[in-house]
């Protein structure tokens, strides 16, 4: 290796900037290559390597060494691919080093400058970017100058005017037209054109022309002429490009065809003012001595000071100042006697308008009164000068139409007509210069004042009202004038509209001036690498070719691409969007051949030169051969293409040579995968030649049909059109037609623009005169029938007749297949441009909304009714001329004027309509159902016509509607057709049989049983036609839906139509519950028969309206007939006495409540509302019920009500289910005036009302909805009587709906229009203050409505209100004040005396004062804190009416004494029970909430007070849902507070959760994931910046931190850990409560981690008494997620920042891992501790023991020797017996083990010494057999030295052995391998003897594997025979590994291996009579213990005394043995 190699290898191993500063320049290159490597490596902008790299590139790209230099800008590059705009933070330093440095070097330096340059822009550095271009441009040299004006060109060409901004630029520009440098000249007139192709040529004339030369200013004229062109954005900036690529696509997709062309090329608009600076014009006005001469006498004087100041205010951007004085002179010289001086001083106001703008607008206003006023003068030159100055103020911005309302008022009330007519011209401008949003808004304002002129005496007066009135109409439509324009008689009406219709253009022009950016252009240049562009090339002759797109991939598409997930298919997604530059622009000969050089041999080309016929046949062979042989057709294909194209061309004469061309064409097609469409229009025109010449046919069709496949067949038709219609060779025409055909039958029509293919169709070869043509366009149309249907049939109305019966044998030959018509071939790449409304969408639509005039839509209303007709007929013109096939855009007004003519006096215009109604539905199609806004049902009315020709014209509007739409989206208006009563019998039949009809034509048609109840209901018609034509119908409905869906929906259907209905069902197979249902009706016959004979009680809406409407409705003649109806009627009533009075066993109450629309304010019930309540009361009622409740005599209503009455004790449950249904009769009763009935009704209501409150019900929000507003607004009846009753009915409520929830009902009843109702409802208000104030607390704003009563007339009100507030006011006190709103004095004067009043009476009651019940309780919550929540023993129900509980936070209620403040409990409105108390904290606002954590707090309270009872028990189980139902409205309540509402609920909510948390047994009932939320929720407010500034926001952050550690203290711990440990990772931004602060999201996320640590410490410190309350193995499980979450980089990289959260996560499993010691490792049963890399807790874990036993800080632990991750049978033996030698023989085992590890060896021999102090007998040098002589001389040196010690009194731990033991061990044997389910590994595998065996899974230190597996060894050598075979035995019994399955033998080892713990634990350590025994593994029963233990006991007295394990001790071992047995045991 040489130096410098060794040099570069030395080299790499530096830092970067080291290796980017070396002095060695290959070094430095190197190290520039490097980094370009890596940055192009790196996806993710946010990568922190990228900030390492930024501060680099100052210094790289000033590299002294040219290639080093280049390869740092190829760096930098990379760099900003890779980055986003936050490294914009170095672009100022990296700028100003490649100005200085880069812009004189090599030409690849420079071009690679102006890349990165760019790509600053991109990042939106254009600041930085221009500064940089500002120091380049002043560059002495030349060579720099010409590249800075380069790249400002080509970043305003690409990323346009809206980046980079013109104003700068111009600034710049002027310097460099004067430059001494030719090319420096050239450029900054190229970068000046740019900027005329961006801002217009306007702007930059006035700004730069004044600068330059004249010389200069020619040539820009000359070449401001070429300049052209769509100034379009090419490159987006990258915070774009990242935002929207997916409907970038779908815009383009969609877009249609047509306006996409019509987009014009104009420039973008800027404006002037904003490219020029501001000039101050004060300053030099003072100069000029302005002042003086405004003041001179002489009139030329004045004049000439005017004039300064007109002409410096001619500046375009006038500098904003203190122009008030000079307004103040302009003002009095408009009036000046000299009309010179009043002109120039009102051109000086013009100027200023234009020159200040916005900041002239005060002054304009001001202004304005004067200029108005001025305009009666008749002066020419002073009126042009008034109406540009005025012009000029609104276009100005100065005044807009708002203001101006006054000014403009004034004026055209001024007596000269000049004034007004010239005010109205002046409005019309302003309003034609407006957009449409500002006229929408002052349009009111200005309308009265326009058609009050129009009724001026002056002529020019009207005019002037007229064209402002057409303007406002031009802008916001007809409708808002309509109101205005009743008012006018037709003349001025016509003329009106002639004004509006004829200044209205064609529709879109308005908006076709927009420039629609495609964005697909955009996403092109993004692909493009870059392409290097001189601004000198805009110069004329100087234009370069469009360089063809480069392969290589834009740097600005990478951060793009990194983002999403799947970078393949967002590259896919981007090709299918970007439109292909199609045009294929000229190239040489000489350059095709020079760039097709390396495909083709120089050989080949010269014979296809040749002239010989042969040579260019081999030739095109041997290209043939060699385009095969390319690999990677795809980048030569367009030069391929071209040469074919040029050599041998399309003018070969010789076939075999053409053939041969056009198959090698073919073959690239065919191959590449992408076609380039260039390439398809270089050969189409001589490929559509071929096809005329029948040698060349085949393959020329064949080659045409492989283009379709690689770009679509819609872009090759497209471009046929054109060659064939332009052809000289009819056979091009006719041959190409053919291959259409084909095409169509290949492809289908989803690529084709259908109407341009029927228009060539027609317009070229049907009009061919060469029949062959005219036959291949039958076949071709043919064709088409075949995919898109007789709908084409349309588009060829015109056509000749002869063609036209060609044309139908064509479609008789092709008929029509629809979806089944598959194409045959597809097309390779999406075609998406040639898509459009046509394909598989049929046929395309027209667009009609231009032709729908607002003068068409007139003429439908007009009075002459051959005008009406022409409209009709207008509009079938404009279906005829849209082929019948529409669009729905804009036919809604169309619809709405045909729905009028539906109802027109004229019939034969009724008809017209409904024709031109069907003919629309045809043409519109599906859609037609949604835009025809419901115009179905008005046709069906015209079935009730007599004329049986009407009829059959609607029947046939009906055909065409079904044509349209399926016939489900009819029935609903047919369902309502049926049940209208104004359709006569004829209508019915003939409606029936239609349908009949239909229903005859379908199979299944299941939303036909919608029909059966109309139909049913038909069949006892009075007209027999009718009952014919429903039993038709009906048998037609039972066919399609089934007998089984008609069963189902019988239950709407009563009387006759259902036993009718069961009698057709019966051929069905009978249907047994259908009869039980009907069996009521066995005298169904007599029924019949008194319907027919006395028609008693008709419950059709008819009969009973007048009587609901008015008085005058006539019963005459009834009574006479009802004398026999009544007696049939009892008959039928005592055949129904055995029935139920309520049927409520399908009653489905939740739909009808979800019909009602809550509202507040009464409305009298509508139609269909009493129709629902007929059908509710026959469904629901018994049928004698029924008919008294429906019945027109008020008698019948007081009997329904008697029976009910009488019944309710024995049906509350009953009226329940229907009690809405009930409600809303009831209201309809009020409605009526019969005082009889009402009464009766009120007594009944408190009867109900007190059963509903016995069944603990409460009233549903919708059953209030229905009755409360009733109640309300009739409560001021004009019947005292009936008025009290309400009254008391009214407060009776409050006791089944809270006080809260009526509060509302009630402040409506104060807006009413009758007297007696406010007076009625403003008592109301105070009764519920006086008992319920508790409850409204939070609605007392709404007092404002009472105290505004107190300004009426009437007397009697204004007492009730100031009662009212009188109660209020004993109540609230002085505070009532700030709930009133604002009062007049006369007002406040009356309330203060009431309020003195009643003071006055409450001393004289002995009441105390006013308020003073309210302040009691603050006080009592400031003096005893929360400490009154803590020791109240008992919490009332409810609070004392009168106490308004705000402040209250301690505790929901305090107690008070009764005799102050009583209340009645009967008043309580809040929840009854524990689960609607839930519920209303659960889904109630804040303040409803509150009732319900009363009623929490009360159960809480009277739970813990009573221990021995079992209510406790209850509450565990509902603790949960409590704690969580909490918990989710803590954010909720402290929202509400945080609007500024009172902190109330707050308070409640933290104090119920304290009363919660204090009890232990709730707490631990609390689940882990409800924890999480809460926890998480208290810590968030905890930090909330905003809680301090709430109500009591001390208060609340106290108590909010009380609670917190009271659920730290009381919850379950091991959750507590689990959750607080979950917590430590990174918060969801969306969780965090308050908006969005300018903290950062990590420094939140640090506040709150830091919070949790806080807590974790707490749970941590008491860790070592609570040991034996936590599942370690959950704990751990937490800890290993977490650890494995971060992963071992972010660990280190962690521990290097000191993190507080992995600190506090190694502290806790420290502390863990110290209180447990070895035993740790059996609480790993829910770690996968045999997953590959091992889990990270297990090295923290040895780390941890390994320094505490150093420490000599590990707690003991029972039985030792486990340190192993397996569950090794070495480790603890399962016992042949239970005897004591196996326990002692498996003690020793583990005491030899701890000797043989160098750090337990002291504790070991310490323990050695101890059993054989309490085992004398025991000869332990017998267990040593096997081991060597120096390991046993250690053991027994080891002992005398403890023995020394003992008698010294020391111990191990502080005198430690000098000499570790011998590692020699003279026999080894196989060491046994874990036991473990995961780890099962046979241990009598065919390994020799000698051979060690390494832990599976986990690498242990030395000290924990190779003396562990020695002293193994050596111990296993020693043990009895029987042990051997033991554990061969379990050997033999285990599975190689776990995943091929767990065996039994593995479950029974574990089941020996528990209790052999069981049994080490009960006897094995000699201290447990000072310490607990601590297990290693688990839990196990107290039987084995026991057993053990007595075992134990038997054999050695000394053990007796063994303390009961801990019985979590087994918990990991025996987890794993239960997900052993079922088999789901799956590493995390």
């Amino acid at each position: 290796m040489s130096e410098e190699e060794k040099l570069l290898k030395e080299a790499k191993k530096l830092p970067w900037e080291d290796r980017l500063l070396h002095k060695n320049w290959k070094v430095r290159n190197d190290a520039n290559v490097d980094l370009a490597a890596v940055c192009d490596s790196i996806s993710d902008p946010k990568d922190p390597r990228l900030r390492e790299f930024g501060p680099f590139f100052k210094k790289t790209v000033a590299d002294s060494n040219a290639p080093v230099q280049e390869k740092a800008l190829d760096a930098l590059i990379a760099y900003l691919k890779a980055a986003d705009a936050d490294a914009g933070r170095y672009s100022k330093e990296i700028c100003d080093a490649i100005v200085a440095k880069c812009l004189t070097g090599r030409p690849k330096t420079v071009e690679k400058a102006q890349m990165v340059f760019m790509l600053w822009v991109e990042l939106e550095a254009v600041e930085v970017f221009l500064d940089a271009m500002e120091k380049a441009i002043k560059n002495k040299v030349a060579k720099a100058v010409v590249p800075a004006i380069d790249v400002m060109f080509q970043a305003l060409s690409e990323f346009g005017a809206k980046i980079v901004p013109p104003k700068r630029i111009l600034k710049m520009l002027p310097d460099l037209f004067d430059h001494q440098d030719e090319k420096v000249r050239a450029s900054s007139k190229g970068l000046t054109l740019e900027l005329c192709r961006w801002i217009g040529k306007d702007p930059v004339k006035s700004i730069l022309f004044e600068k330059m030369r004249d010389t200069m200013k020619k040539e820009l004229e000359a070449e401001l002429v070429n300049v052209m062109g769509i100034t379009r954005p090419t490159r987006k900036i990258r915070s774009e490009q990242d935002k929207e690529p997916e409907p970038a696509a779908v815009s383009e997709v969609v877009g249609s065809g047509p306006s996409e062309e019509s987009a014009p090329d104009v420039p973008q608009q800027v404006d002037e003012y904003e490219l020029v600076d501001p000039v101050d014009i004060l300053t030099p006005l003072e100069k000029s001595g302005f002042w003086d001469g405004v003041k001179a006498a002489k009139w030329s004087e004045r004049k000439e000071a005017v004039a300064e100041l007109t002409k410096l205010a001619s500046t375009k951007r006038i500098a904003p100042g203190d122009f008030t004085e000079v307004c103040r002179m302009l003002k009095k010289l408009i009036t000046d006697v000299n009309i010179a001086v009043a002109v120039e001083a009102i051109q000086a106001i013009g100027n200023l308008a234009r020159g200040l703008r916005t900041h002239f607008s005060g002054n304009s206003r001001f202004l304005l009164p004067v200029l108005l006023e001025k305009l009666k003068e008749k002066k020419p030159t002073l009126t042009e000068a008034l109406n540009q100055t005025l012009q000029a103020m609104h276009k100005a911005g100065c005044v807009n139409l708002a203001d101006v309302g006054e000014d403009v008022k004034t004026a055209v009330k001024n007596k000269v007509p000049l004034v007004r007519s010239s005010t109205l011209n002046w409005v019309t401008f302003c309003i034609e210069t407006s957009n449409k949003a500002v006229v929408l808004k002052v349009h009111k304002d200005y309308v009265p004042i326009c058609m009050e002129c129009l009724n001026d005496g002056t002529p020019e007066v009207r005019d002037a009202a007229f064209s402002a009135l057409a303007a406002i109409a031009k802008l916001v439509g007809m409708r808002p004038l309509e109101r205005s324009l009743e008012k006018l008689d037709d003349v001025r009406k016509k003329k009106l509209s002639d004004m509006i219709g004829s200044s209205n253009g064609p529709p879109g022009v308005a908006g076709s001036g927009t420039v629609q950016i495609s964005s697909g252009s955009v996403s092109e240049a993004v692909e493009k690498s870059f392409v290097r562009r001189s601004a000198a090339s805009m110069l004329s002759g100087k234009r370069p070719v469009q360089a063809a797109p480069a392969n290589k991939r834009g740097g600005s598409t990478k951060p793009v691409a990194s983002k999403k997930g799947d970078v393949s298919a967002q590259t896919k997604n981007v090709k299918s969007v970007e439109p292909e530059d199609v045009e294929p622009a000229e190239m040489t000969l000489e350059e095709i051949e020079s760039r097709v050089g390396s495909l083709v041999q120089a050989d080949t080309i010269s014979q296809l030169k040749s002239t010989a016929w042969k040579d260019r046949l081999e030739a095109i062979g041997s290209l043939k051969v060699q385009v095969e042989a390319i690999q990677d057709l795809d980048p030569s294909v367009e030069i391929l293409i071209r040469l074919f194209c040029a050599l041998p061309g399309w003018s070969e004469k010789n076939v075999q040579v053409q053939q041969q061309t056009i198959e090698v064409i073919t073959y690239i097609a065919s191959t590449a995968t992408k076609f380039p469409k260039k390439c398809v229009i270089l050969c189409l025109l001589g490929i559509s030649e071929r096809v005329a010449d029948i040698k060349t046919r085949v393959q020329a069709m064949k080659c045409l049909t492989t283009f379709s496949e690689a770009v679509g067949p819609g872009f090759i038709f497209e471009r046929l059109y054109k060659i064939m219609k332009d052809h000289k060779n009819p056979k091009v025409l006719s041959e190409g037609i053919l291959w259409m055909v084909s095409a169509v039958e290949d492809f289908g029509v989803s690529h084709l623009k259908l109407k341009g293919l029927i228009d060539f169709c027609k317009e070229t070869g049907l009009q061919s005169s060469a029949a062959a043509t005219r036959n291949a366009t039958i076949k071709l149309i043919g064709a088409l029938h075949k995919f898109v249907g007789p709908d084409i049939k349309g588009f060829l109305v015109d056509v000749k007749p002869a063609l036209l019966s060609a044309l139908d044998a064509e479609y008789e030959k092709n008929p029509y297949e629809g979806t089944s018509a598959i194409p045959k071939k597809t097309v390779k790449v999406s075609d998406s441009s040639s898509v459009s409304g046509g394909g598989l969408d049929s046929l395309p639509r027209e667009d009609i909304s231009g032709k729908i005039t607002p003068t068409l839509l007139k003429n439908f209303e007009s009075p002459d009714w051959k005008t009406r007709l022409e409209s009709i007929e207008a509009v079938n013109q404009i279906l005829e001329e849209a082929n019948k096939r529409i669009q729905p855009t804009g036919t809604g007004e169309l619809f709405g004027a045909l729905r009028g003519r539906l109802s027109d006096s004229n019939k034969k215009l009724v008809m017209e309509a409904l024709s031109t109604i069907g003919g629309i539905a045809s043409a519109m199609g599906p859609i037609v159902e949604k835009s025809s806004k419901g115009i179905l049902s008005d046709v069906l009315k015209c079935l009730s016509d007599n004329k049986k020709q009407m009829r059959e014209c609607t029947l046939t509007t009906l055909d065409s509607w079904l044509a349209a739409v399926h016939l489900d989206k009819m029935v609903p208006y047919i369902t309502a057709a049926l049940t209208d009563t104004k359709i006569g019998a004829e209508g019915r039949k003939d409606l029936f049989e239609w349908l009949a009809k239909q229903l005859a034509k379908l199979n299944d048609f299941p939303d036909a049983v919608h029909l059966l109840k109309p139909t049913a209901t038909a069949m006892m018609d009075k007209s027999a036609d009718v009952r014919k034509a429903a039993e038709s119908c009906i048998g037609e409905i039972l066919r399609v839906c089934g007998p089984e869906m008609v069963s189902k929906n019988l239950r709407d259907i009563q009387g006759p139509s259902l036993a009718l209905i069961v009698e057709r069902l019966k051929p069905y197979g009978g249907l047994p519950e259908i009869h039980d249902s009907t069996h009521a009706f066995t005298g169904g016959t007599v029924f019949k028969s008194t319907n027919r004979v006395g028609k008693p009680n008709s419950n059709s809406v008819g009969d009973r309206l007048p009587k609901h409407g008015s008085k005058t409705g006539s019963t005459r003649g009834v009574p006479t007939r009802s004398s026999r109806a009544e007696s049939l009627m009892s008959v039928h009533d005592i055949a129904v006495q055995s029935q139920p009075l309520l049927n409520v066993k399908d009653s489905n109450k939740e739909d009808r409540e979800r019909m009602v629309v809550r509202r507040f304010k009464f409305e009298e019930p509508r139609l269909e509302q009493i129709q629902d309540l007929e059908t509710g009361l026959m469904k629901y009622f018994r049928d004698d019920l029924s008919r008294r409740l429906l019945s027109t005599d008020f008698k019948k209503h007081v009997d329904g009500i008697e029976m009910l009455h009488k019944a309710l004790p024995s049906i509350g449950k009953e009226v329940i289910e229907v009690l809405d249904v009930v409600l809303r009769w009831f209201v309809l009763r009020f409605c009526e005036s019969n005082t009889t009935c009402i009464l009766k009704v009120l007594e009944f209501l408190p009867e109900l009302f007190e059963t509903l409150r016995n069944e603990a019900y409460s009233l549903t929000e919708s059953e209030a909805a229905i009755f409360l507003p009733c109640l309300i607004e009739k409560s001021g009846h004009n019947i005292e009587k009936v008025r009290e009753k309400m009254r008391e009915l009214t407060k009776q409520i409050v006791s089944i709906y809270s006080a809260v929830k009526i509060f509302p009902y009630v402040l409506e009843g104060l807006r009413s229009k009758n007297n007696r109702t406010r007076i009625e409802c403003a008592d109301l208000v105070g009764f519920l203050i006086e008992n319920y104030g508790a409850e409204i607390s939070g609605q007392l704003k709404n007092l404002q409505m009472v105290a505004s009563l107190t300004a009426e007339r009437d007397g009697e009100i204004r007492k009730a209100a100031l009662n009212t507030l009188a109660t209020g006011y004993k109540i609230v006190g002085e505070d009532l004040w700030r709930y009133m709103g604002k009062l007049t004095d006369a007002q406040r004067c009356m309330i203060d005396e009431k309020f003195k009043s009643k003071a006055r009476e409450m001393d004289k009651r002995k009441e105390g004062k006013p308020g003073e019940a309210r302040a009691a309780l603050r006080r009592s919550i400031r003096d005893n804190g929360s400490d009154v929540a803590e020791q109240s023993g008992e919490v009332s129900r409810s609070m004392p009416g009168p106490v308004f509980a705000r402040e209250t936070y301690a505790h929901p209620e305090i107690h008070m004494e009764r005799n102050m403040l009583p209340r009645p409990l009967a008043g309580i409105g809040g929840p009854t029970d524990w689960n609607e108390a839930l519920d209303i904290i659960a889904y109630g606002s804040p303040e409803q909430s509150v009732e319900g954590m009363k009623v929490v707090c009360n159960e809480l309270a009277q739970a813990t007070n009573d221990p021995e009872g079992n209510a406790l028990d209850d509450i565990v189980k509902d603790a949960d849902r409590l704690v969580s139902c909490l918990a989710n409205k803590v954010a909720g309540t402290f929202d509400f507070s945080l609007t500024g509402a009172s902190s109330r609920s707050c308070k409640y909510v933290l104090n119920t959760l304290m009363q919660t948390f204090q009890n232990k047994r709730l707490a631990h009932a609390v689940k882990e994931s409800t924890l999480n939320d809460l926890i998480t929720e208290l810590l968030l407010w905890l930090l909330d910046e905003r809680v301090p500034h709430m109500d009591d926001g001390g208060q609340l952050l106290k108590a909010l931190n009380v609670l917190m550690l009271k659920i730290l203290d009381n919850a379950d711990r091991t959750s507590s850990f689990v959750v607080l440990i979950d917590l430590l990772r990174p918060l969801d931004p969306s969780r965090w409560p308050s908006p969005a602060s300018n903290e950062a999201v990590a420094v939140r996320n640090q506040k709150f981690s830091d919070l949790v640590v806080k807590c974790l410490i707490k749970l941590t410190k008491v860790l070592q008494s609570t040991i034996y309350d936590v599942d370690l193995d959950r704990i751990l499980q937490s800890i290993h997620v977490y650890l494995q979450e971060l992963g071992m980089e972010e660990i280190r990289r962690r521990a290097g920042a000191d993190d507080k959260p992995l600190r506090m996560v190694k502290t806790v499993l420290h502390e863990l891992v110290k209180l447990r010691g070895t035993a740790i490792k059996g609480h790993l049963s829910m770690v996968p501790i045999d997953m590959e890399p091992p889990p990270i807790i297990l090295a923290y874990i040895d780390l941890n023991l390994q320094t505490l036993a150093a420490a000599r800080m590990l707690t003991p632990t029972g039985p030792v020797g486990q340190t192993h991750w397996g569950d090794s049978t070495a480790n603890n033996p399962p016992p042949a017996a239970h005897s004591a030698d196996a326990q002692l023989k498996q003690e020793l085992a583990a005491i030899f083990k701890k000797i043989g590890d160098k750090q337990t060896c002291s504790i070991g021999l310490y323990e050695l010494y101890r059993i054989t102090q309490l085992y004398p007998k025991v000869d332990i040098f017998a267990q040593l057999q096997n081991a060597s002589e120096a390991f046993r001389t250690y053991i027994r040196d080891g002992l005398a030295q403890m023995e020394k010690n003992a008698a010294a009194g020391r111990t191990p731990t502080n005198v430690p052995l000098a000499t570790p033991p011998p590692a020699a061990i003279t026999l080894s044997s196989p060491k046994l391998a874990p036991l473990s389910p995961v780890n099962t590994n046979s241990l009598n595998d065919t390994r020799p003897q000698n051979a060690r065996l390494e832990p599976t899974h986990f690498n242990l230190l030395p000290a924990y594997s190779e003396e562990d597996n020695r002293m193994g060894i050596a111990f296993s050598r020693g043990l009895s025979s029987d042990q051997m075979e033991l554990r061969h035995t379990l050997s033999d019994q285990r599975s190689d590994r776990f995943p091929s399955g767990v065996n039994s033998g593995t479950l029974d080892a574990i089941r020996e291996r528990m209790k052999s713990i069981q049994l080490a634990a009960a006897a094995g350590n000699p201290d447990s009579g000072t310490r607990p025994l601590m297990p290693v593994n688990g839990n196990f029963s107290h039987n084995n213990l026991q057993h053990a233990s007595d075992h134990a006991g038997a054999e050695n007295p000394v053990h007796a005394g063994v303390l009961p394990m801990d019985e979590k001790a087994l918990s990991g071992l025996q987890a794993r043995m239960e997900r052993l047995k079922s088999g789901s045991f799956d590493p995390l």
